[in-house]
């Protein structure tokens, strides 16, 4: 019968999309989740989102770029690679390092969690459209003459 590949192929697509949101969701409530027991809280001389709770990605920026802020301001203007060895800010400057590159790294996560969802929608409705026209196909062979 006509369409049945396209139906086989659209079910498949569909449910791989499913997965993928599901999956998606999962990612980004449990980042959320991680970020929110942290207790942490953007700083109140932040450039945006100043008091804010850090649960989502906006805040997690936010407090990683007004760490940047501070950690600069202690050591002068100098980076962990730019201050001696021996230099008793260089701890400082690569703790606020470490914070800021954990705070990144949960704004990477929802972002590939938020596309994995984007584009799980996308391969359920190709997946619709394939089945739908598999129907279509299907509907014009049998009132075909014969």
């Amino acid at each position: 019968m006509p369409g049945r590949t396209a139906r086989t192929l659209g079910t498949i697509v569909a449910i791989v999309g499913i997965v993928m949101i599901i999956a998606g969701g999962i990612t980004y409530y449990m980042v959320h989740n991680e970020l929110k027991a942290a207790n942490i809280t953007v700083a109140e001389d932040a450039a945006f989102l100043a008091g804010d709770e850090v649960d989502g990605p906006f805040s997690a920026y936010a407090q990683a770029q007004i760490i940047d802020k501070h950690a600069l301001e202690a050591t002068g203007g100098k980076t962990y690679a730019q201050l001696d060895r021996d230099d008793p800010l260089r701890q400082t400057a690569m703790s606020a390092s470490f914070l800021r590159a954990s705070l990144f790294t949960s704004v990477v996560a929802f972002g590939v969690a938020a596309m994995a969802i984007v584009l799980g929608l996308m391969q359920v409705f190709i997946g619709w459209a394939l089945v739908s026209l598999s129907r279509k196909e299907a509907v014009a062979y049998e009132r075909a003459p014969a």
